[in-house]
């Protein structure tokens, strides 16, 4: 406990350049100390003392602002930056060397049930308010940009940015059933189809483009040798 504490303190030391010494990181930083009341309501949460555990993280929620579900679990060299607004879930893995920023959560779609929550393997970097939801793996070494979701797995080694609102509801009647889990993603056949009859068109566009160059180029002087009419 005492070695993983020591290496969660180095983390903040070499990833925040604003950490000064260990004195003021184990002093004055909220995500520091959310992690380490985690490390404590984890182990409490593996005793089977789970109400215990929950009513210490709503505390510890309150005084850092970060809530860390007392099941997730977390690997050495975790880093919170800032913290406020973070929220990781009960099923929630995170590997080792993880960096998270403020407004970051790791929850599910509401829908699914056993492991509802994402796993971010080693050195995983997760910008300010980014969302990532479900029961899906961000690569290692991936960095999710600020403000996006994600509920599609991410490879190692990649950057993802971005975020796809829609209009669910209007004056107060509903005008799409939205629900994330049946959000179309890239693998999905019917996304697939959609992406293949783009390439055709476009291939399409392209031959017409081709031929009505051709039409439409000016007779060179050769071609009008003979021909009175054209000279």
């Amino acid at each position: 406990m005492f070695r993983t504490l020591l290496r969660d303190i180095q983390a903040a030391r070499d990833r925040d350049p604003a950490a000064r010494s260990n004195l003021e990181i184990l002093l004055c930083y909220s995500g520091v100390h959310a992690i380490m009341a985690h490390r404590l309501t984890h182990r409490l949460w593996q005793w089977n003392l789970k109400l215990l555990a929950r009513w210490l993280s709503q505390v510890v929620k309150f005084f850092t602002g970060v809530e860390i579900h007392p099941g997730a679990t977390i690997g050495e060299g975790f880093f919170i930056d800032h913290g406020a607004g973070t929220v990781i879930g009960e099923t929630a893995e995170i590997g080792n060397g993880g960096t998270l920023f403020q407004g970051v959560t790791l929850g599910g779609t509401g829908k699914e049930t056993g492991k509802r929550h994402p796993t971010l393997e080693d050195n995983v970097t997760v910008g300010a308010h980014a969302q990532i939801l479900g029961s899906i793996t961000i690569g290692e070494c991936s960095v999710v940009g600020a403000g996006a979701v994600v509920v599609d797995d991410i490879p190692p080694y990649c950057t993802v940015v971005g975020s796809k609102a829609y209009v669910v509801r209007r004056d107060g009647q509903r005008v799409y059933d939205f629900h994330h889990e049946r959000a179309l993603r890239a693998k999905d056949p019917e996304m697939q189809q959609l992406l293949d009859r783009i390439k055709q068109l476009e291939e399409e566009v392209s031959t017409l483009k081709a031929k009505c160059d051709g039409y439409c180029r000016p007779q060179t002087s050769a071609s009008t040798e003979g021909n009175p009419e054209a000279q």
